[in-house]
């Protein structure tokens, strides 16, 4: 049988088999790979990208424009938070607007 899984599927099944060790009480079963939020975003070429102006873009996302006005203009970085949402923005936007429920 394990001629039919390919590496990708060879790599799921030692990840599952992983976690449940893991669950089993065997702490070294799973590697714990530490994540880190993004330490800086570019705001102004995320909501260019966008095509929006400051003002739709915080109305959309739930931002406050002056925050968004300081961040675009380096006098402040955003939050952890708000940089992982920003990052997310970024990467897929209709997943954000999808989930705020925005046309």
């Amino acid at each position: 049988m394990s001629d039919l899984i390919n590496d990708d599927g060879q790599s799921i099944i030692d990840g599952l088999d992983d976690v449940i060790a893991f669950n089993n009480g065997d702490q070294n079963a799973a590697r714990l790979i530490p994540w880190q939020a993004p330490t800086s975003v570019d705001v102004r070429a995320i909501r260019n990208k966008l095509g929006m102006s400051q003002k739709e873009f915080a109305a959309r996302f739930g931002l406050k424009l002056a925050s968004l006005r300081n961040w675009e203009q380096d006098k402040r970085v955003p939050e952890t938070a708000t940089r992982v949402l920003l990052t997310i923005i970024d990467r897929e936007p209709d997943a954000v607007k999808k989930a705020l429920a925005i046309g």
